[in-house]
């Protein structure tokens, strides 16, 4: 893999990735990033932080067709690349956030990074359709901004994802996914990483998950988990636990990355369309090594003309209803033919 740094013209970071050779001679860079005041607030009764990041109302919302900010051109200016790493231009979370504002409730600087990940100058595709050279250039892509965001002294825990679809809110079509690197420890890891620290909880169910299996690659397996809390919700983990992907070797990187295109590719065909979801990695925290790291895939259709929507009981009470049973979901992922 090479990695090429570049200044954008109002000052952010833009890393083009590629398996050789260089990138041909830039192009006009006009788009302007919008760093508005990003600060935490904490909730006292959840005690958890909560971003507030009020510029990120102005940003892009389904653009013309021609006017994609991430097609070649736009955020990067430059005719063709194979992958782009850009800091946001409406970040949540920045470097020099500055002070919050006085409150009534604990207040703190949002310090951090955000950052948009470009699987494609391709306009449309997926994880399901990118070559298989290229998944595993994204695949050490990934691996490059966890060792690099980790390494930010402020920086407690490092989540890249994607959102994949409108019915989640996506509002560039473009494949692109997102890696958050937080000053704290969200909730879910936080609460995760106790977890992995009082037993190996996924080792132990492993024997048991045959049933659950949807597609697997040596030492990987994809799996509707036997707890799933959305409807055909499916996971991708390493046999042997491991703290993030950034301790796979090369082998099992390529399998890795392999694997995440077929759960796509079947739960596209499941449906006969494009399947909306949320993916989200799931590391270690910083200093945490006793841990399994795991992507989940949370997808949003329970029917093929039927959203799973989040309701009173999942939002307010904080108690999932699941309307698909997880082996019948993992039988239907099985069976398609991706």
């Amino acid at each position: 893999m090479r990695r090429f740094v570049f200044t954008k013209a109002d000052g952010r970071k833009l890393l083009l990735y590629a398996h050789t050779g260089r990138p041909g001679p830039p192009l006009p860079d006009r788009l302007r990033g919008h760093p508005g005041p990003v600060h935490l607030r904490r909730h006292p009764l959840l005690d958890e932080w909560v971003i507030y990041a009020p510029e990120r109302q102005e940003r892009t919302y389904h653009p013309p067709a021609g006017a994609c900010p991430f097609c070649p051109g736009g955020e990067v200016p430059f005719a063709e690349f194979e992958i782009a790493v850009l800091e946001n231009r409406f970040p949540a979370l920045r470097e020099d956030p500055g002070e919050p504002p006085r409150l009534p409730v604990v207040a703190a600087p949002a310090r951090g990074r955000a950052e948009v990940v470009i699987y494609t100058p391709e306009h449309e595709g997926s994880l399901a359709t990118l070559p298989q050279d290229r998944r595993r250039l994204l695949a050490r892509v990934w691996n490059d901004r966890y060792r690099e965001l980790l390494a930010l002294p402020e920086v407690r825990y490092v989540f890249p994802f994607e959102n994949r679809g409108e019915a989640v809110g996506v509002t560039l079509a473009h494949p692109h996914g997102q890696i958050y690197a937080y000053p704290f420890v969200p909730p879910i890891p936080q609460r995760e990483a106790r977890a992995f620290a009082e037993r190996a909880v996924l080792a132990e169910l492993w024997p048991d998950l045959e049933a659950y299996r949807v597609a697997a690659r040596p030492g990987f397996l994809a799996f509707v988990p036997p707890f799933a809390r959305y409807p055909y919700e499916v996971w991708v983990a390493p046999e042997a636990p491991h703290p993030g992907p950034w301790s796979f070797s090369d082998a099992e990187l390529d399998a890795f990355a392999d694997l995440l295109g077929e759960v796509v590719a079947r739960l596209d065909a499941l449906f006969e369309r494009p399947m909306p979801y949320v993916m989200a990695f799931h590391a270690a925290p910083k200093g945490i090594e006793r841990f399994h790291f795991h992507v989940e895939f949370q997808p949003r259709l329970r029917a093929k003309d039927r959203l799973k929507y989040l309701a009173g009981t999942e939002l307010g009470a904080g108690a999932f209803t699941a309307d698909v049973l997880p082996e019948a979901a993992a039988r239907a992922l099985r069976g398609v033919r991706p």
